[in-house]
């Protein structure tokens, strides 16, 4: 008679034991209703789209009013639908352990403001158009003129630049494209114009203007300019 291996059969009970608590386990967490939402916006202090258009994002999607169980919901759908919005960059979509439908959302971030003639819309970080907001105006430089598939790629370069300086950022508030590509910028707390000229040599003719101003600023000639002329790398041109 063939002797029973005990051990073996113990080994087999239990991990039925541990599929059949799991398969339980995750069928009642399954069937648990959700318990509310809640949106978090991250690296920003003044939302452009508000918590409630976002909630309600996630609510439509789901195709009913909570409660909703856990094991209805899509959260690939409904993080795709949070993204599609045009302030919105991307998100994270999830459930918390205590049943809250959670959404985490980093906003585009508008580095220049356009307005081309017929309408206006802020470009943001990464060169993509986001429209402008109700619930708050971004304080970014005024850009006049057209952008296109030619100089929107270096155009966007500069509006960084400005962006991510903080003396520049300050600064400039207003930006001129001119037909020939050529740049006119006007500075927050002086009445003088920059003509910058065109996206070349950029990094140059920033240093150049931050030599003179901190120079000017010392000898507080700053005032009496009408024009500062960047066109030339070598040299700073200054109109009375």
């Amino acid at each position: 008679m063939k002797k029973i291996n005990w051990t073996t059969i113990r080994l087999v009970l239990m991990f039925g034991v541990v599929i059949f608590l799991f398969s339980f386990a995750s069928t009642r967490n399954g069937n648990r209703k959700l318990t509310g939402t809640k949106i978090t916006f991250v690296e920003e202090n003044n939302p452009f789209v508000k918590q409630e258009t976002v909630n309600k994002l996630l609510i439509e999607k789901n195709g009913e009013a909570l409660p909703i169980r856990k094991d209805k919901l899509d959260l690939n759908k409904l993080e795709n639908a949070v993204n599609a919005n045009q302030m919105i960059e991307k998100s994270d979509v999830f459930v918390t352990i205590d049943g809250v439908l959670k959404a985490v959302v980093k906003q585009k971030t508008p580095i220049a403001r356009v307005f081309d003639g017929q309408r206006s819309f802020y470009i943001d970080y990464k060169g993509s158009t986001m429209p402008l907001s109700a619930n708050f105006t971004a304080r970014v430089p005024l850009v006049f003129g057209m952008l296109n598939q030619k100089n929107k790629e270096a155009l966007v370069g500069l509006f960084r630049k400005i962006y991510d300086d903080a003396f520049l950022k300050k600064n400039i508030i207003a930006i001129q494209i001119m037909p020939n590509g050529s740049l006119k910028m006007l500075n927050r707390n002086f009445d003088f114009q920059i003509d910058f000229g065109g996206t070349i040599n950029v990094n140059q003719k920033i240093n150049n203007y931050k030599a003179f101003f901190q120079k000017a600023i010392v000898d507080s000639s700053l005032n009496k300019y009408k024009k500062i002329d960047l066109r030339f790398t070598d040299q700073v041109v200054c109109t009375k």
